[in-house]
């Protein structure tokens, strides 16, 4: 892949990517590319200095999930998105395809949630549990199909780990393609993508203070 196809935005402060699936944001396996190292070649290769560029990652997204991420070039760019991030001034949206249309329209779940780091997933818990975090999330349902499937939009309050994708599953409606929380039979060796995307992004410009907003088709 040509990374240069997939970034939607850059300046001296910031750079937006579209990430395709299966693409870690960043990863510290030997060998194995990421967003962080193809975007860094790429500024290396646009530098007349030669020397490692400066590359902060923000936030991220699960290796099997597409979506819009940016990316810091400089320190103060950096300390502004992540200052936006931790106030939840960001504006992340989602659509996901769901095995089972929700009971509910439109909702709002509210779970705790824990993670197993040895395993790489999460699953709802009791508050009082060992590193419980509350998860809050907003959906509604913008189409239902005849075979039983659902679109949903979806909007997170938190930024938990495989937040979506567990509190979807943990109502029954797990997402299509993912074979870690998908409990279903549904020729999971042929699945090669999640059907969960972050289409949409929306920040303040660190710098120039101006709404930014970013959405894929």
């Amino acid at each position: 892949m040509d990374i240069k196809d997939y970034i939607l935005y850059e300046d001296q402060y910031l750079l937006v990517c579209h990430k395709l699936p299966r693409i870690a944001t960043q990863t510290s396996r030997i060998g194995e590319k990421d967003m962080v190292s193809l975007l860094k070649n790429y500024l290396y290769q646009q530098s007349s200095k030669k020397q490692e560029p400066y590359l902060a990652v923000i936030h991220r997204l699960d290796q099997m999930v597409e979506g819009v991420l940016v990316f810091a070039k400089t320190p103060f760019a950096a300390k502004e998105l992540n200052k936006q991030l931790q106030q939840k001034e960001f504006g992340k949206q989602y659509r996901a395809v769901v095995c089972k249309i929700p009971s509910k329209k439109n909702g709002t779940l509210i779970n705790f949630m824990a993670k197993d780091k040895k395993s790489n997933t999460s699953r709802v818990c009791n508050e009082h549990d060992i590193g419980a975090k509350k998860a809050v999330l907003h959906y509604e349902v913008i189409e239902e199909k005849e075979d039983g499937t659902a679109v949903l939009h979806i909007c997170l309050e938190t930024g938990r780990h495989h937040q979506i994708r567990v509190q979807l599953a943990h109502i029954g409606c797990e997402i299509m393609g993912d074979a870690k929380y998908n409990s279903g039979n549904y020729e999971r060796e042929k699945w090669d993508k999640i059907a969960l995307c972050a289409y949409r992004l929306r920040f303040v410009h660190p710098k120039t203070k101006k709404e930014m907003v970013f959405e894929l088709k």
